[in-house]
């Protein structure tokens, strides 16, 4: 299975070269900030192959663990090398799915992709059990413009406001910084930067909004991308 924008598949190939950090370890990160809440019942929602699943099961505080993906190839794959006795891999799209009540729910680079962020989190908040952690994760430096999948632009503020609106409230943070070279990414050198946006002047042509967002982005940043991961308990 080849890695993507949307896809890391641990055992690919493709050496990541472009980002200054490894792309694998910044989502792996997230995972163990994420494993300091994981108790008991875990729901991973956009599971992806399901190392983080893994990661997680394999913690003495948690009982079991569901890992739900829309991409069935990416099951398979979770199936056959990161199966686990208390690990249960499910295909199911994030906007339906719904289970048993759940002590953590963890959704990471998922909010920026759906039509209705609002609904997705209300959805998923109302699935923890009292006193529950969300821990979700999002770009908040520009990335609509770089991914065609991407379909928000989020900042620190506007994604801690989501939490809030559902209910949740915000207990700890991680924030990431990955550097990039734009030349090499503009050249798709990487494998997995193949499906990105082949026409960023189009784009920007479409939405001038977003070229000034990238330009205030450089200026205030460089060529870095931002990741926002929050634990986030029902309150």
């Amino acid at each position: 299975m080849k890695e993507t924008l949307e896809r890391i598949v641990p055992e690919a190939a493709d050496q990541r070269h472009i980002a200054g950090d490894d792309t694998l370890q910044l989502h792996l990160s997230r995972y163990e900030f994420a494993s300091q809440f994981a108790r008991g019942k875990v729901l991973d929602i956009a599971c992806g192959v399901g190392y983080g699943s893994a990661l997680l099961a394999a913690l003495p505080e948690v009982r079991e663990v569901t890992g739900v993906d829309l991409a069935e190839e990416a099951l398979e794959l979770a199936r056959e090398r990161y199966a686990r006795p208390n690990i249960r891999f499910v295909q199911g799209d994030c906007m339906t799915y719904t289970g048993e009540a759940v002590n953590t729910i963890v959704s990471l680079e998922t909010v920026e992709h759906l039509p209705e962020p609002e609904k997705f989190i209300r959805r998923i908040a109302e699935q923890l059990s009292p006193g529950g952690v969300l821990i979700a994760s999002v770009p908040v430096t520009p990335s609509m413009d770089f991914n065609p999948y991407h379909l928000h632009d989020f900042t620190p503020g506007r994604f801690e406001a989501l939490m809030r609106s559902a209910g949740l409230e915000v207990v700890d943070r991680l924030l990431q910084i990955q550097a990039y070279r734009p030349v090499a990414a503009l050249r798709r050198k990487e494998a997995r930067m193949a499906d990105a946006r082949r026409s960023l002047s189009a784009f920007y042509l479409g939405h001038p909004s977003k070229f000034f967002l990238r330009a205030w982005s450089v200026l205030r940043d460089g060529f870095a991308n931002k990741y926002l991961t929050l634990a986030c308990r029902k309150v």
